[in-house]
């Protein structure tokens, strides 16, 4: 059993947002074969409640709680230095002795990053090897919002493309291995940087199935009579923000038109401003849940799941966890294209307003159809997406680097014996759209 280090931008538990479904997973995986040495963010102060579940899981934790003030304001620093402003969100003095502290006190064999804002704390070490869990193309990311803001934003944000994509490069040389969520994002990464293409590769994301399974004793949230569509997700995340938003205003009116019972019920924690504003006309059909003790019986009592998102790319939890419920689930084409799935029967991809209301129209109308097409997502979800069978593409990487060789390898468990998943910054980057 070796020591890793783990360093990852945002508490890893509980599993209730996109990204944080991933990092607790990527944990989960690790210490199952070695001692966990975590350094981490605290960006919500209800997550310091866990912090005693992570000792016991951990051989050790450091967490630094994130003042949105302070972060904003270190973030500007980026300015001046020629960095990210993301690099700067997250640098922090005390974390930084902490890694220094374990490296010297602790026999760590590797390190394992979660997002590229976390790998300057152990970059250009030579004696420290480095496995970087990218997860997204972060800076296409920002280059793409640009469009989307007038000046100055639209040129802050290209320049947070610009500047993360040279923090990425470096990262993808310095490093012995760096993965991304999909073999679509490493394809792109690999266009943007060339010359470290060879270097990175797929770790795809997973879904806890045994949790997020149909439940027949599990009553419905909804009034009687309701037809609902919902939304999940963590509802201050900008691409998220503006899904809902979208939707409520291009999609939303035309299948009302003729289905009065229809609610878009907007289901995630810290809703927005112009989130909440949605819900403020009652006749315009939206209802906004701000945060809910378990997301699945909105999942699972829905008439139809939508994820129409267009400012964001890849695997998404939302939409695996949806398939894993056995709803029927209409969802943006990127986002389709991303998952080894077939459109049209296991889930639908739409593209434009006119695209969504005639998916979801076929749906209502064919209750049969839908119920099928969430049986054959379920399927999917079991065959393709456990998280043992993706998380085990980093496992060959440490055996190299920890000397076990072939017997570090993960066999994957039966569902039944998967850790079970909780249901459930405020800084300059959350106000530009970073958290998930």
């Amino acid at each position: 059993m070796a020591d890793l280090l783990y360093l990852v931008h945002r508490l890893p538990y509980p599993p209730n947002k996109g990204d944080k479904v991933r990092s607790y997973h990527l944990l989960q995986h690790l210490r199952r074969h070695h001692r966990v040495h975590l350094g981490t963010f605290v960006d919500d102060p209800a997550d310091e409640a866990h912090l005693p579940q992570l000792r016991q899981w951990c051989a050790s934790v450091h967490a630094v709680r994130l003042h949105p003030l302070r972060s904003r304001l270190a973030s500007l620093r980026g300015l001046l230095t020629g960095d990210s402003l993301t690099e700067h969100v997250y640098r922090d003095a005390g974390l930084a002795r902490w890694v220094n502290e374990t490296l010297a006190r602790e026999r760590i064999a590797a390190a394992v990053v979660f997002s590229s804002a976390m790998a300057p704390y152990v970059m250009g070490r030579a004696d420290l090897p480095l496995l970087a869990d990218l997860v997204d193309v972060d800076s296409a990311k920002w280059s793409a919002y640009a469009p989307q803001h007038r000046w100055p934003m639209s040129w802050l944000y290209r320049r947070e493309g610009r500047t993360l994509l040279q923090l990425e490069r470096r990262i993808a040389a310095g490093a012995r291995r760096s993965f991304f969520a999909t073999e679509k994002e490493a394809e792109l990464f690999g266009g943007l940087a060339p010359d470290v293409a060879g270097r990175v590769e797929a770790m795809d994301n997973g879904v806890d199935a045994a949790y997020f399974a149909p439940d027949d004793a599990r009553p419905a949230p909804f009034a009687p009579g309701e037809t609902p569509l919902v939304f999940t997700g963590a509802m201050d995340f900008g691409p998220n923000v503006d899904a809902v938003t979208w939707f409520a205003r291009e999609v939303l009116p035309a299948l009302r038109a003729g289905r009065p019972g229809l609610r878009f019920h907007i289901v995630g924690r810290s809703p927005a401003p112009a989130v909440r504003a949605l819900a403020e006309d009652p006749a315009a059909g939206v209802v906004v849940t701000g945060t809910v003790p378990d997301v699945r019986p909105y999942l699972q009592h829905a008439a139809v799941v939508v994820a129409p998102l267009r400012l964001a790319r890849g695997i998404q939890n939302k939409v695996l966890e949806a398939m894993a419920m056995a709803r029927p689930v209409v969802a943006a084409t990127a986002c389709v294209e991303a998952l080894v799935a077939e459109p049209g029967g296991e889930l639908l991809a739409a593209g434009d307003a006119a695209e969504y209301v005639r998916c979801i129209e076929l749906l209502l109308r064919v209750p049969d159809r839908a119920d099928a097409m969430g049986v054959a997502g379920r399927q999917r979800v079991l065959r393709s997406y456990t998280w043992d069978a993706h998380l085990a593409v980093i496992d060959r990487h440490l055996a190299a680097l920890t000397g076990r060789g072939d017997s570090v390898v993960t066999v994957p468990q039966p569902l039944a014996d998967a850790p079970p998943a909780t249901p459930a910054g405020a800084s300059l980057l959350r106000r530009m759209g970073v958290a998930s």
